[in-house]
């Protein structure tokens, strides 16, 4: 099976050096990578020595001419969103791992940000790799999966979940189920409900994402 190679834009590290530390943004359905790097400007300011990357999910969005998606979800099952994350995990591996090369940037210095669906690849592939990655912030998302086993699970890096209490497509309280799976599987995780706000990323939700990157690559998460 021939993996397909991601691509999609990137910001270099502010401070100009080498990065230090690496993000990978996770876009949800129908977007792309162009979605989610525009939240780099405003995170490199406080992390000068980050580099950031926003890749385009691998498929073309079937319910729409534009987008991206990382799966299908014709079958909005557990069991098909599942299968799905299962069949897409070693192509956004492979993509962590060539940035990985390319940066030189060890695992414990890379952090996974997602949105919805991507959120949802995030943590799928964030605790079943080889290696602790330093943490994974998941907006709007939720973790697929939940009658997993502790025996799935590889790795354990911090989470932070961040959630609209008004979110009309995944609500809060499938992010609150996630968290409980967590704590069973002994995953620290952090969550946070944004007042009033829907399927989304707001102000209030970019200080604690940054916070809570920032904290990870000091090894304060």
């Amino acid at each position: 099976m021939v993996i397909p190679t991601l691509t999609g834009p990137s910001y270099p590290a502010a401070s100009g050096r080498s990065p230090r530390n690496l993000v990978i943004f996770l876009h949800g359905i129908g977007a792309d990578g162009n979605d989610l790097i525009s939240l780099a400007p405003y995170w490199a300011k406080q992390m000068p020595d980050t580099e950031f990357v926003s890749p385009n999910a691998p498929y073309v969005y079937d319910m729409s001419p534009q987008g991206r998606q990382w799966f299908s979800i014709h079958e909005h099952t557990e069991e098909a969103m599942m299968s799905g994350v299962q069949d897409t995990a070693p192509i956004l591996t492979n993509y962590m791992e060539e940035q990985l090369s390319r940066t030189k940037v060890p695992p414990d210095r890379l952090a996974l940000v997602g949105f919805s669906q991507g959120t949802m690849m995030g943590l799928y592939v964030a605790l079943r790799h080889n290696d602790r990655l330093a943490g994974v912030v998941g907006y709007s998302g939720r973790f697929i999966g939940l009658g997993g086993s502790r025996n799935s699970v590889m790795s354990k890096p911090p989470v932070i979940m961040v959630h609209g209490d008004s979110d009309e497509l995944i609500p809060a309280s499938a992010m609150l189920e996630s968290t409980q799976k967590f704590a069973s599987l002994d995953v620290a995780a952090q969550w946070h409900i944004c007042s009033g706000l829907g399927h989304s990323i707001d102000q209030e939700g970019l200080q604690i994402g940054s916070k809570f990157l920032r904290d990870c690559f000091t090894g304060m998460a």
